[in-house]
Parts: C-alpha cells; structure tokens; sequence
C-alpha cells in the first residue's frame, strides 16, 4: 500500500510540475490563462473497517483549473489589435456561417485574402450587426452575429445636387471695366471652385465667378458659372446678390434665389456615358442654413463650400470603440459603421474545455455563453491597438517549480525507503 501511496505523490508532483512548466512556456503568449493544479487526497474504507485507524490511499488531480484573473495591456500600432478590460470573451468561428463557436481573449486579429477579421489560426471574428449610420446595434443574439467583412469600397457613386456656398465679398472691390470672360481674371472680381460629380462618380469641376455690378452704392453683385473651364448659362449670371449698407443680405434669413445649373446643359458637356439625373442647385447658405453670404470691408474670404454627392471612395483609416463599433472612413469622405464586436461572458469560466489556440468551448460546467454589447455590465469595453498579455507571473512559476520538485523528491524517497524495508524484510532468514 505505502507503494501506490508514494507512486501518487509523485504523480502529483509530475502534474504540477507539468503544470508550471506549461504556464512558463507561456509566459508571453497573447491572451493566455494560466493553470493551477489542485488535488484532492485519496481515502476508501469498507462498512466494518474502523475510520479511527484508516491511513489515506494518497493523493490525485482534482482539476487542472484556470485562471482567469485579467491580464496586462500591451500597446501597439495596429487598430485591429484588441483586447479586453473585464470578464468578456471574443467569438470566433472556424468556418463562415457555423454556429459551432470558440471563445478567446486573445484579440491579435487581421484581413484575410476576402477582408474578413480573423485571428492567428484562421477563425472569424463575429460581430453583431448595425445600423450603417448611427451604429446603434439591431440584434444581440449570438445567432444573429456574422463574421465581420471591412468592405474596402463604400458603395455606388451619388451623382451632386446641391452646392452650398457662403463666403465675404469685398464691399471695397470695384467694378470690372470689360464684360465677364472666364478667360479674363480682369473682368470679374473674385472666384472660387469645387469639385462635383456625375452619376458615374466622375469628379467635374465647378467655377463660380463673382463680379460688382454698377452703381457701387447699390451693393449687388452678379454670379457666373462655367463646367470644366465651359461657361455655363450662356455667358449670364446664375444669381443676383444685394447687400443692405451694412453689408448683410437684404431679405435676411432667406435672402438670395437659388442658381440654377441646367441639368440640360451639363449633360451636354459630358462624354463619358454619365449624366446629371438633375438641375444642380447653388445653395447661398451652409447645409444648416444659419451662414449667409456677407459683405464687408475685407478681403473675399469662403466661408463653408461643400456638395452632396460622392464618388466611389477607398477604404482610409479604420476606427474601433471601447463600445467594439467598428468605424471605415474612404476617401470620398464617407463614414461607416460595418459591426459591432460580438461579446459572451460565462456563470463559470473555470468550467470551459481549453480547445488550444488559445480558446476554449462552453461545457455544462461552464453554463451556456451570455450574449451582450461591450462596455456594458461585466462584459467589459475594448481596447484598441492592444492587447491582452498571458496573466503568468514568472516569479511565482518559479517559487511553485522548485515547491514541485522538492515535492517530486519527498515522495521518491518515500518509494526508496519502502523499498528498502522490503528488501530488508526478505533478507530475514
């Protein structure tokens, strides 16, 4: 019996020290959880056996049990590095579409070849979907989540409508003394431009011309416009704009007729197969219609200059909150939310199966995974451009591995003297 006793110590031993050595070769290993092993002794008596003189059997390995205390943050440069502050997991599944989910923490996620999030070993990120310009999330459900795709284009063009214009006009500027020409800089007193496009995404420009009109006591001013360098409205202004004395329009708040650009005529200067499916209009107001033109005594200064329309933009920059919305901006100016990171916690985290990679399964022990949005409750916010270091402390390791071998030789020692009292019990003749 003293045999076996010492034979379970020493398979205890070997299992711790199988233990730690695990947790050290892990040490900076991303979004690892280090172990602990617990043991529990070994005790079986029968009905007529006295309990008052039962020696225990030995010893044997409870559970390998994890720890999931968290990890430090390691910064980085890459935005699709993330990681978590809280008791949350990261879902990922090894195929698109299976609902045959892994759990991690560890968030070293990139593109693959089809722009899908994935991690090291392959698998998808999922995310919960969202609404494309608020981000507020329609459904927190594992079974709606998808892996998440960063498109690197944000959809068709969008052919402009509208030109919003305000700007200073110089109440010292004089009038021309030759009739307007976009060729002449002398026959107009001051210009600005911006780009439009057509219904293929084709950038145009647009130029708006502005000339003081005789007398100068009467404050008004005519506006030309030319496409691409061709006048446009048959060399005649597209609006007439009057200031009072004080140099504000007259008729404040809404005080000047729009310009008309003929859909007819620009559709006639085009030759690529595009048009303009309407008349562009020159707002003489930003798009909140609080800034009106002015004129004053300085020099002609732009105050707001944009238009609606967009052509197809390329994928800019990529923006991820502690919320795990996910954030593309391109380069026509656009901005999309794409997803929002799907996010599980478990009633026990101990009770997951380790499935490798860094990951885990939901077992009965562990409870079924509870679905939930970042940055709420105890599933904890994302941390972009960081990630989460194994929980290992090194120190500690060490301290237990020596407490392991000093355990492993007790109990080598313990077999060597037993058997030598049995080599000395059959030696007795």
């Amino acid at each position: 019996m003293s045999f076996q006793i010492a034979l379970s110590g020493i398979a205890a031993a070997q299992k711790d020290l199988d233990t730690t050595a695990n947790n050290i070769a892990n040490v900076n290993t991303t979004g690892f959880k280090e172990s602990r092993a617990e043991f529990a002794d070994v005790y079986a008596s029968s009905v007529f056996q006295s309990a008052k003189t039962k020696v225990g059997d030995g010893v044997r390995t409870a559970s390998i049990a994890q720890q999931f205390q968290q990890g430090s943050l390691q910064f980085t440069n890459n935005a699709l590095d993330l990681a978590i502050t809280g008791d949350g997991f990261f879902v990922t599944a090894s195929e698109i579409g299976s609902r045959d989910y892994g759990y991690t923490r560890a968030g070293a996620f990139k593109l693959d070849k089809n722009n899908f999030l994935v991690n090291n070993n392959g698998d998808f990120l999922q995310g919960y979907p969202v609404d494309r310009s608020t981000g507020s999330t329609t459904s927190v459900s594992l079974s709606t989540t998808n892996p998440i795709q960063i498109p690197t284009t944000a959809g068709a063009p969008s052919a402009t409508r509208s030109i919003f214009l305000s700007m200073n006009l110089d109440s010292r500027a004089t009038t021309p003394t030759t009739a307007f020409s976009v060729g002449d800089r002398s026959s107009y007193n001051s210009t600005t431009s911006t780009t439009v496009y057509d219904s293929l995404g084709q950038a145009h420009i647009i130029s708006l011309y502005f000339v003081r009109e005789a007398p100068l006591t009467d404050n008004t001013w005519s506006v030309y416009s030319a496409f691409d360098g061709d006048v446009l409205n048959s060399n005649a202004p597209i609006s007439t704009l009057q200031f009072t004395p004080s140099g504000i329009p007259v008729g404040s708040p809404n005080p000047f007729t729009d310009g008309i650009l003929s859909q007819t005529e620009l559709n006639g200067l085009l030759q690529n197969g595009a048009t303009f499916p309407q008349d562009v209009t020159v707002r003489y107001q930003d798009e909140s219609g609080t800034r009106n033109p002015t004129q004053y005594s300085s020099n002609f200064e732009v105050g707001t200059l944009s238009q609606n329309g967009t052509t197809v933009g390329r994928l800019t920059g990529l923006d991820i909150d502690t919320g795990g919305r996910l954030m593309a901006t391109y380069s026509n100016g656009d901005q999309q939310y794409l997803a929002q990171v799907s996010m599980v916690r478990f009633a026990n985290p101990q009770g997951l199966n380790q499935v490798g990679n860094t990951s885990w399964k939901a077992s009965l022990a562990s409870g079924e995974p509870l679905a939930g949005e970042p940055n709420t409750g105890t599933f904890g916010s994302i941390q972009s451009s960081a990630l989460e270091q194994s929980n290992v402390n090194l120190t500690t390791e060490l301290v237990d591995l020596i407490n392991a071998q000093r355990n492993f030789q007790a109990n080598s020692r313990a077999l060597e003297v037993n058997s030598s009292l049995q080599q000395t019990i059959l030696q007795i003749r």
